[in-house]
């Protein structure tokens, strides 16, 4: 080096180290994330609008189609009463259930195609990335739903804005729940077609047994039991209870069509079950973020 400065040569300046950047190291880098994934998944879903379409499109065949079919055997027009008024609660958890935890498929087809590990070295926290896609699946099934809602007045549900609001908050609680549910079979999904078939082996039985389609009352023992323990069972009857408020049923009615949840005989109130929702997206949500801090 002193030869060549005695020749008058430049002399490189010594290398210095390059900080590096932590992920997760900053807070605001996070919430940054968590507001880049969410804005990611309602692009994905506006610009698919054969999503949308097709989304919607099974819940209207269920509310009228069969809603009108099973209305000839139920007889709740005896009791004032039409059958699709009754399913149309049910049918509404069903909108938010199928998109909330489909949404989650966005993570295996981004497995499969590499952009997750992009997004798993970025600098963010890893959980910034799970409750990013939460959020955004949350608002899409949330969305849905209240396209869905729109329907309300073609069953006999008046269209009280203060019931709407109710049911859109309890739709929001119910969607963020499911998404993380979604979120966290789809960490350790490698495939799509995988994730569709564990998808419905959970999906179906949770919905068939929350008391959408058939109310929770006179019910075997084993199957009473079975709605009991299907979390989505305490999402749909707030629903229920929300909209069966505005319509003034009489007492048998009530008995027939809405008679809750119980637990031993104790009519669980509205605002537990909606604590036990709300406990529930803790365990799934942060199930999943303990599943993705873990992925590799």
């Amino acid at each position: 080096m002193r030869a060549a400065e005695r020749a008058g040569e430049a002399v490189p300046a010594p290398l210095r180290p390059v900080p590096v950047r932590e992920a997760g190291g900053s807070l605001l880098s996070d919430l940054r994330g968590i507001w880049v994934v969410w804005h990611r998944e309602l692009l994905r879903f506006s610009r698919d609008r054969t999503r949308m379409i097709t989304s919607l499109v099974q819940p209207v065949l269920f509310l009228f189609v069969l809603g009108t079919g099973l209305s000839t055997i139920a007889r709740t027009s005896d009791i004032g009463v039409s059958f699709k008024t009754f399913m149309f609660p049910g049918i509404i958890g069903m909108t938010v259930l199928f998109t909330a935890v489909f949404s989650a498929i966005s993570i295996v087809w981004d497995r499969e195609f590499g952009f997750l590990r992009e997004m798993l070295v970025a600098p963010v926290a890893r959980w910034a990335i799970v409750l990013g896609k939460c959020l955004g699946g949350a608002s899409v099934a949330t969305a849905q739903g209240i396209v869905f809602l729109a329907l309300a007045g073609a069953v006999g549900v008046p269209y009280n804005p203060l019931m709407l609001l109710a049911i859109i908050g309890e739709m929001a609680l119910m969607a963020f729940t499911l998404t993380g549910f979604g979120v966290l079979l789809a960490s350790r999904m490698q495939q799509m077609q995988s994730f569709q078939v564990v998808v419905q082996f959970f999906v179906m039985p949770m919905f068939f047994l929350s008391g959408a389609m058939f109310p929770l009352v006179g019910l075997p023992a084993w199957l009473a039991a079975l709605t009991k323990i299907d979390p989505l069972s305490y999402a749909v009857d707030p629903l229920r209870r929300t909209i069966f408020a505005e319509l003034h049923l009489s007492p048998a009615a009530s008995r027939v069509l809405d008679p809750g949840i119980s637990w031993n005989g104790w009519r669980l109130p509205v605002g537990v079950e909606l604590l036990i929702v709300a406990a529930m997206a803790v365990v799934l949500v942060g199930s999943a973020m303990f599943a993705f801090s873990r992925a590799e």
